[in-house]
């Protein structure tokens, strides 16, 4: 989209744009129908899905809302196809309206054929489109374009047409004129060989040909601008790998080595087979040695001069391209996991945001999140007040009855880390805790400043400074990870690779998509929920969510989902679209707690009187024994609903109030810690996935730096990418493979050594 999107910008700045080409109802019915079709042979979707797709996407339908509200009419596709359908929806019209806009400024120019016109319209690429289009596409001025100017045109076409008799150089006596510039013969065979050049370069099916040989036969080569700096790029010093076979995080990094002027990097391709291959589509066979050796010539400079260095561009944007799509997914699966991390709740929480000089800031919240106290402490270097922290900690421990400890994993977090596990023995041997077992863990405080610096975070705690907001973020991750992380940019969660070296705008676009359907998938109480979590709830933007909000501020809670109603600028289609992920918690009609969407509570009316059941008996064993025994299959026709439906209403019912997160492993916690000089090989630990890249994952083994599991060591078997094994926040046990004191690196293995 975005290729596309620059394309129509230069257009746009040539002055084409003026003429838009408007479609007639048939012609658009016809356009959809061959989008329709062609989305489904490239997604290897049923064709009556993706039409279903596309048609409750045009009519403004939220992805959440179809992949669970609409399960029927799609055949049940999920999210994951569904914005895959939309992505591709996105695109092919694009495609077909720059089709119209190529057409259109071709035939202006009187050159466009039946012929062209066909081959435009069966492009299924834009690049195609775009070789198609270059000889027409108005340039600035090149040694072609002075030829022509001149006259020359006639001379290259004579050239071109290979006569078997005539000399060149006589020829080209005849275009001599002093007052259009061309003084000699030479020059004026020049400017026809530079003419022919430019149209061997902008040969749709030369370009194709060599960009697919390139692909297939190029090798990337980079080399050091100066191979005594030290760098993280040593490995890139004199490197090389085929272009077909260069993995996406290599071409990242090459790029970002090439920007940082760490590296130079070519394209090398072979390019006899080139020469050969444009040698047969211009030269004919019989053509006499003057006139062919000045075509082979003028070959060799239109691929040198014109075609490769184009070409390398094309391929390594293209390269780059696949690459930070790969990068954002592999963020945005990181992502997914990280959000619906399950929250720990019913604990009051102590966080301890590290630092050196300025002091560990200190921030007790309650059950629910609320802040209770905010101190600072110094038991770090430079100052090293440990007792005086130790007094300090141990008193908002007691005052306030913490039982977990959360520190934030930045600067001076393992040294805050001792100091914290020597706090909890003490306590432990001067029986302190002896109601309650007091523990520590360290948690991601990836983007908590940018929060804290936020207006949000501002208005939410206006006395605070921007350290002590920092902190109360730390633990309230703890407590509801998914309420407190939509807080922030998703880009600003440092859970991807190379996140800063991808197109922003395609990143965020991604994120955000992400964060939304973990938000739907998850559910929000519209009576706590920040505007920055409904925010991300089906239907719902920036300026309702705070409609919300104010609504609830002046009126109070909302009683029912019927309430939200009420709201301003909360429509008929925002009120369908997000009411299913809406819980209200006070609700007298239990319904309202589930995810089930009213549009269905008639179904449940129906199904309980099926049943011989009454609603106020949610939850009790009876009711969930005689939900066990329906068999959808039967029931479904008797309620007028589809079976899809009718499983998630009963599975909705027979777990009401249902937290998805809550069914994950907690996370570990920690009473002493580990130092990497009690690491030996072989020692078997237990740890949490911290990120997961191509080439393996990182996990906190509760040392200062996380232990890396290669990508071979992560099975016995061969996978193809690590998160085929793990996934950001897993518990996994692991096996000390190596350690590397000097550098604090840790190598670590998950297959259970002999």
């Amino acid at each position: 989209m975005a290729e596309m999107k620059q394309q129509v910008k230069e257009e746009e700045l040539e002055g084409g744009s003026g003429g838009k080409v408007e479609l007639t109802p048939e012609e658009r019915k016809a356009e959809q129908e061959r989008i329709v079709k062609r989305i489904s042979v490239e997604l290897s979707i049923p064709l009556t899905k993706v039409k279903a797709a596309v048609s409750l996407l045009d009519e403004g339908n939220t992805i959440p809302f179809i992949a669970r509200y609409r399960k029927e009419m799609t055949g049940e596709l999920d999210e994951n196809d569904l914005r895959s359908i939309e992505d591709k929806l996105q695109y092919m019209r694009g495609l077909e309206t720059r089709k119209r806009e190529v057409i259109r400024l071709i035939a202006e120019q009187g050159k466009l054929t039946d012929e062209l016109q066909a081959a435009i319209e069966a492009s299924v690429k834009l690049q195609e489109i775009e070789d198609l289009y270059r000889p027409y596409r108005q340039k600035r001025k090149t040694r072609a374009s002075v030829a022509k100017e001149r006259g020359l045109e006639p001379l290259a076409a004579w050239l071109l047409s290979q006569p078997r008799q005539g000399e060149p150089l006589r020829e080209a006596e005849r275009y001599v004129d002093a007052d259009k510039g061309v003084t000699t013969a030479e020059e004026a065979l020049q400017g026809a060989m530079d003419i022919i050049a430019e149209g061997i370069a902008d040969d749709a099916k030369i370009r194709a040909w060599v960009r697919r040989h390139t692909f297939e036969q190029g090798v990337v080569r980079t080399e050091a601008k100066d191979a005594k700096q030290e760098t993280v790029y040593e490995m890139y010093y004199a490197y090389q790998e085929p272009v077909k076979k260069l993995p996406p995080h290599r071409t990242l990094a090459i790029n970002r080595a090439e920007r940082e002027d760490v590296l130079r990097v070519a394209l090398d391709v072979p390019n006899e087979r080139i020469h050969d291959y444009i040698d047969r589509q211009i030269v004919r066979g019989g053509t006499t040695a003057p006139i062919r050796d000045l075509l082979v010539q003028t070959i060799e400079d239109a691929y040198k001069r014109l075609i490769a260095p184009s070409i390398e561009r094309e391929v390594r944007g293209e390269l780059t391209e696949k690459a930070e799509e790969h990068a954002i997914g592999i963020f945005s699966a990181n992502l997914r996991n990280l959000l619906l991390q399950p929250p720990v709740r019913g604990h009051v929480v102590l966080s301890v945001d590290p630092a050196f000089r300025t002091g560990c800031k200190l921030a007790v919240v309650d059950e629910t999140g609320k802040l209770l106290d905010v101190a600072v402490c110094y038991p770090t270097a430079p100052h090293n007040k440990v007792a005086e922290a130790e007094k300090l900690i141990g008193g908002l421990i007691d005052k306030h009855g913490a039982e977990l400890i959360v520190i934030g994993n930045g600067t001076a977090s393992r040294e805050t880390e001792q100091f914290i596990a020597t706090l909890i023995s003490k306590r432990k041997a001067a029986g302190a805790d002896q109601e309650r077992e007091l523990k520590y863990i360290i948690v991601n405080e990836a983007g908590a400043s940018v929060y804290s610096a936020s207006k949000l975070a501002q208005s939410e705690f206006p006395s605070l400074d921007v350290a002590e907001r920092s902190a109360v973020s730390i633990a309230r991750r703890l407590q509801d990870p998914l309420a407190e992380l939509v807080k922030i940019e998703p880009k600003a969660i440092g859970v991807g690779q190379y996140q800063h070296d991808v197109s922003q705008k395609r990143l965020e676009e991604s994120l955000s998509g992400v964060v939304e359907s973990a938000v739907n998938h998850v559910g929000v109480d519209v009576n706590t929920a920040s505007p920055s979590l409904l925010s991300y709830v089906a239907g719902i933007n920036a300026t309702t969510s705070k409609n919300i909000v104010k609504y609830r501020e002046e009126n109070g809670k909302f009683n029912d989902r019927k309430a939200l109603q009420s709201v301003p600028r909360l429509g008929a289609k925002t009120y369908e679209q997000c009411i299913g992920f809406i819980r209200v918690l006070e609700s007298p009609n239990p319904l309202d707690r589930t995810p089930i969407h009213p549009e269905s509570y008639g179904v449940v009316d129906k199904l309980c009187k099926e049943l011989g059941l009454k609603l106020a008996e949610l939850g009790s064993e009876a009711f969930r024994a005689a939900l066990e025994a329906v068999d959808t299959e039967d029931v479904a026709p008797k309620l007028g609903v589809g079976v899809p439906t009718l499983r998630d209403i009963l599975d909705s019912l027979l777990r009401p109030g249902r937290d998805p997160r809550e069914e994950l492993p907690p996370p570990i916690f920690h009473t002493e810690v580990l130092d990497i000089d009690d690491l030996k090989a072989g020692m078997e630990l237990h740890g949490t996935v911290r990120n997961v890249i191509d080439f393996g994952a990182f996990v906190d083994i509760g040392i200062k730096n996380d232990g890396l599991v290669h990508i071979s060591q992560m099975s016995t078997k061969f996978i193809k990418h690590p998160m085929d094994v793990v996934s950001v926040g897993d518990t996994v046990t692991v096996w000390v493979l190596s350690v590397d004191t000097k550098k604090g690196r840790v190598s670590l293995t998950m297959r259970k050594p002999d």
